[in-house]
């Protein structure tokens, strides 16, 4: 399938700059794309493969200065990044567009429903009273509960489970491998040192426009629901305990947990393997950095970041961080500053 720079530039409300006719039908990246694919120049680091690249077209921002001529066609955007990214999603939603209809062998329950336009592979299992939007794609291997609700334009990868009762909104990609609605980890210990299970009567809502990565947990709740809100990001191997709330526009990256009933406020950021406990309260617009342990509530809104275990502000971490690198000088002079002490006093003392 071939595009033409004039059609790209389209697409994004960018601006030609050579021939307009000039046909891509493959996407690469600038420092290796050969003819007849598409690349792009946002990284100044990249900026010497703009000369040397084989692309055909390339998008770059319209305040790129040229150093020299270039063989290539351009399309000139305000922002090359988000561009790309906003043509790489229509490539793919024209693509995952062309899928619809039932693979067999597949099981819907008859009294499951099944929206228009909608895919379902081979190997899927879909329960009792399952109701799936129009245009959803679910690929193989897809497991959905009774009573779940997936609403429209939702794409659930191969392997995803969804348990009975959850409900996933609009717009949703969930990818390969993910658990939607497992049991939350709940045990009350008992005398004989034993632990008795707590069932886990809730469920796990997912609001619009959420994409949760490849082999991510959500736990159901305990009782009531555990809440992804609108537009959150969250990355692979994340685990989400029984009863927590992410807000809206909140990312999280690989490898973070958060421990139950705690809630994540709106526009957060969560870096890889961090560690939140249990019934906390996270402020909007927080930041916490990669691997850090937060152990108590970041309660003030605000965008300066936390860091280390247990988490505190970071540039009071840098602070000490400096100040530790600097301690052996800081022996040595605290030694010197005793001995010159010392000898003050025996002078005062045989005077």
């Amino acid at each position: 399938m071939q595009f033409s720079a004039a059609q790209i530039a389209m697409l994004i409300d960018g601006q030609v700059e050579g021939n307009s006719e000039t046909t891509v039908n493959s996407f690469g990246k600038i420092e290796e794309a050969k003819a007849g694919q598409l690349a792009f120049l946002a990284n100044p680091k990249y900026e010497d493969y703009l000369y040397t690249t084989s692309a055909s077209i390339i998008i770059i921002n319209e305040t790129q200065e040229l150093k020299q001529p270039l063989a290539a066609t351009l399309v000139k955007v305000k922002d090359a990044y988000t561009a790309f990214a906003t043509l790489l999603h229509k490539y793919q939603e024209f693509m995952t567009q062309q899928l619809a209809g039932i693979e067999q062998p597949s099981f819907i329950a008859p009294t499951a429903t099944v929206g228009e336009n909608a895919f379902v592979a081979a190997f899927v299992y879909i329960s009792e009273n399952a109701k799936i939007g129009k245009n959803v794609k679910i690929f193989p291997h897809v497991f959905i509960g009774a009573n779940v609700t997936v609403d429209d334009n939702t794409i659930l990868h191969s392997g995803v489970k969804i348990y009975q009762e959850c409900k996933v909104g609009k717009n949703v990609i969930i990818h390969a491998g993910s658990v939607i609605g497992s049991d939350g980890f709940g045990f009350a210990p008992q005398a004989d040192g034993t632990y008795k299970k707590v069932p886990q009567i809730g469920n796990v809502v997912i609001e619009d426009n959420v994409e949760i990565g490849a082999n991510a947990t959500i736990d159901r709740a305990t009782i009531g629901s555990t809440l992804i809100k609108d537009g959150a990001k969250l990355d692979n191997l994340i685990q989400i305990a029984h009863n927590v709330e992410i807000g809206r526009s909140t990312v999280i990256a690989a490898q973070a947990g958060i421990s139950g009933s705690t809630k994540i406020g709106n526009n957060v950021m969560i870096g890889g393997q961090a560690g939140i406990v249990g019934h906390l309260q996270i402020a909007d617009n927080s930041k916490i950095n990669a691997q850090s342990g937060v152990t108590k509530s970041i309660k003030t809104n605000s965008s300066r970041s936390v860091t280390g275990t247990p988490a505190h502000d970071y540039t009071s971490a840098l602070r000490s961080q400096a100040l530790s690198r600097n301690l052996p000088d800081m022996e040595k002079r605290i030694a010197d500053l005793e001995k010159m002490i010392q000898q003050l006093v025996d002078e005062r003392e045989n005077a």
